[in-house]
């Protein structure tokens, strides 16, 4: 697919495929969007609710998404800043050329010790696990979201694919059966897309949802949870 580089409201680039009519991040701010989505209402939200009289030091998370990267270098820089281990798995089919990777400027835009892994990221090999950072861990598969077979290994999903207007069969209870599978019982998964069927798919797995206020641009997100205790 043929992709077009956009310049979004915080600064931050993302891409466009014409093809689809459709943005890999929010064109008001690809950086502030992902903040807001998976890392404060992700991964802080679970760090905060899951610490029992002491605070977690690793956290396993899988991501339906990898695209630019962007939400695994945040990932990594919360992760150095607060001294967590996390042990990230991210799924792509259609991983970004070197070339297409250059032309990001996420590394200029977001304050790092050692902006150069976000490279690593995107170069380290796939289908094996790769030692980013002290206190990052990242397994990349390329392959479609259909295709996992995971059972109570993740704490947090990233639900990132493209919206369900374009690609219906990625947010369907099929797929979503799959990685309430991979969760353990009280996991959290974390998505923008508010869409009726989207919630309808996960409450009939079981899952917990509550609405969230969004990033700019977007009015809400969604945050689902897997049971503690799930019925025979």
């Amino acid at each position: 697919m043929k992709r077009q580089f956009v310049h979004t409201e915080d600064g931050s680039t993302t891409l466009y495929v014409p093809a689809l009519n459709e943005h890999y991040h929010s064109i008001h701010g690809a950086i502030q969007e992902s903040l807001h989505i998976f890392i404060r209402a992700g991964i802080e939200f679970y760090l905060q609710t899951h610490s029992t009289g002491f605070p977690l030091s690793e956290l396993n998370i899988l991501e339906a998404g990898f695209g630019t990267g962007l939400n695994a270098y945040l990932s990594l820089l919360y992760a150095e800043k607060q001294k967590i281990r996390l042990q990230y798995h991210s799924l792509e089919k259609y991983p970004l050329t070197f070339e297409e990777i250059q032309q990001l400027n996420y590394k200029t835009q977001i304050p790092a010790k050692n902006p150069d892994l976000f490279d690593r990221l995107h170069t380290s090999p796939w289908e094996t696990e790769n030692l980013i950072s002290p206190f990052f861990r990242l397994h990349k598969y390329q392959k479609d979201f259909r295709e996992i077979s995971f059972e109570s290994r993740f704490d947090i999903v990233f639900f990132d694919a493209f919206n369900p207007d374009i690609q219906p069969y990625l947010w369907t209870e099929e797929v979503f059966r799959n990685f309430h599978k991979a969760l353990k019982p009280g996991g959290i998964l974390v998505t923008y897309c508010v869409k009726g069927s989207v919630k309808q798919a996960l409450r009939n797995l079981g899952f917990m949802l509550k609405k969230l206020p969004g990033p700019p641009g977007k009015r809400e997100i969604l945050r689902a949870q897997k049971a503690v205790f799930e019925k025979k």
